[in-house]
């Protein structure tokens, strides 16, 4: 081979990388269950351990007890060196009462997708309302080195 044949050869070696990195990639996260299993559950007299055995575990709940749970799946495509981009997002938001019985069950898709406002609110510890770091942090300068270094006898 001649020197111009070694350099196409290299040239379209090196174009078939670039375009095999630059395929999409598309990842699935997630799960959601389908309307069959959802059929299952019975508003106004299953309850939420009921909806965990008959569902599963969920992809997310409430913190505090008594909360809404909340299976997620989302579709995400990653092309090349761009930002990966949502495609598809399906949310199924099942609630409760006081009871713990089930209230209501909504099906949310990419569609009705709305921003987010984060809460401010503060999960209650279970220490007199302080955080554990905050204990920790407490503490510091609450010592004397004396104390510790002093032999009893």
């Amino acid at each position: 081979m001649d020197m111009r044949a070694t350099a196409r050869a290299i040239i379209i070696s090196l174009a078939l990388v670039a375009v095999a990195g630059c395929t999409p990639i598309m990842r699935n996260h997630g799960y959601v269950p389908s309307d069959a299993e959802l059929q299952e559950i019975t508003v106004g007299i299953d309850s939420r351990a009921t909806v965990e055995d008959v569902l599963g575990t969920p992809s997310a709940g409430a913190f505090m007890e008594g909360g809404d749970i909340y299976y997620v799946r989302s579709q995400v495509r990653h092309f090349g060196m761009l930002e990966p981009k949502v495609i598809d997002r399906e949310i199924v938001a099942i609630s409760f009462d006081g009871s713990d019985v089930v209230q209501n069950i909504e099906r949310f898709g990419l569609e009705q997708g709305r921003p987010v406002v984060l809460s401010r609110r503060v999960t209650d510890s279970s220490v007199a309302g302080k955080s554990f770091l905050r204990q920790l942090m407490g503490n510091l300068g609450r010592f004397n080195a004396g104390e510790m270094l002093e032999t009893r006898g």
